[in-house]
């Protein structure tokens, strides 16, 4: 063990390898702007051909940093419809923990992924802080008035999220522009002649559920088209419950001739559902679906998709997380993102 510990890339064997003082290595590894860049990138090139690994405590008691992020996930989120990521998935968990990690690549932080149950979503963001085991956090399904975001602002602990919320707190964000996706959704399926639109929702408690609405109430207006939302059922019911309502809405009087589904998790089972009861896509209604794999739309290419890009959020996220460490204003990191 003491024979392996001494072959481990060290500081001292860094700036043996760089001809640099031990103190300017250490500095460009933290990306310090004191270094030059051409340096930085000289001594971060040469800790990856050494297989060089900071020591986690080490740097903690130095700095009193973790060089930690902390992506606070719900393993339900990885249940987006998308199957395998190698075919092009729309999955959400996949991809956004992509984007983040490309992001992260070249600074000194690491990502860390925390699950947690719908049942106590403040457990891992108030163990985080507690502990003080991540520099920020990530975290996603924002709600219009959300405790988390209150919690981490009281305590001061960076954070971005994947979402809005309506609490007249200003925090960095990234959100997915669903009142325009709703609208747009509307008015192709009325580009294609159909006249009743039934809306399946995202979960109610969450802040996108009201910006969905509001898209597809205008899209309503603008069109002459009728419709209706269904709450009942979401993303988080479950590939069965969704199927009931798939076959349900089939049997009803005013079925209706177009569908909108705000998850890739929805296409699926709703489309087995109401082919249960008689209705075939294509034929008896159109339905547009956000995001949809390349897998989808194989299997199912009369779904009409838009695109929303998780990776891209991912990205975005992690750069907005590490400013804010940095001290940059939340104001100015605030993305609403159009469909593509």
């Amino acid at each position: 063990m003491a024979e392996n510990s001494e072959k481990r890339p060290t500081l001292r064997s860094l700036a043996e390898i760089t001809g640099l003082g031990i103190s300017t290595v250490s500095q460009a590894l933290r990306d310090s702007p004191d270094i030059a860049l051409e340096t930085r990138k000289r001594v971060r090139l040469a800790a990856q051909q050494a297989g060089y690994r900071p020591n986690r405590a080490g740097v903690r008691l130095r700095t009193g940093k973790s060089n930690v992020i902390t992506l606070v996930l719900n393993p339900q989120d990885g249940n987006s419809g998308g199957f395998s990521n190698q075919d092009g998935s729309s999955g959400f968990f996949a991809n956004i923990v992509y984007g983040i990690s490309d992001a992260l690549a070249n600074t000194s932080y690491h990502l860390v992924v925390t699950p947690y149950s719908l049942s106590d979503p403040m457990a891992p963001v108030r163990y985080i802080v507690e502990t003080n085991s991540a520099d920020g956090v990530i975290i996603s399904r924002t709600q219009p008035d959300d405790p988390r975001i209150r919690y981490m602002v009281e305590n001061n602990m960076p954070f971005a999220t994947h979402g809005r919320t309506d609490m007249g707190i200003e925090h960095a964000y990234f959100d997915y522009d669903n009142a325009a996706f709703a609208h747009e959704a509307v008015r192709r399926l009325s580009q294609r002649g159909r006249k009743r639109v039934a809306l399946f929702c995202p979960p109610p408690m969450l802040t996108y559920y009201l910006h969905t609405l509001q898209g597809f109430e205008r899209g309503l207006a603008e069109t002459g088209l009728t419709g209706f939302s269904v709450s009942t059922v979401s993303s988080d019911s479950g590939l069965e419950g969704l199927r009931a309502a798939g076959l349900e809405m089939a049997h009803r009087r005013d079925a209706p001739d177009a569908v909108i589904c705000t998850s890739a998790s929805m296409v699926q089972p709703l489309i087995l559902g109401l082919g249960n009861g008689n209705m075939e896509i294509g034929q008896d209604y159109d339905m547009v679906a956000k995001p949809i794999s390349k897998l989808i739309a194989l299997v199912q290419p009369k779904v009409i998709g838009i695109d929303e890009d998780f990776r891209k959020a991912g990205r975005e996220l992690a750069k907005m997380v590490v400013a804010r460490i940095e001290g940059t204003p939340p104001e100015t990191l605030q993305v609403l993102d159009s469909p593509c």
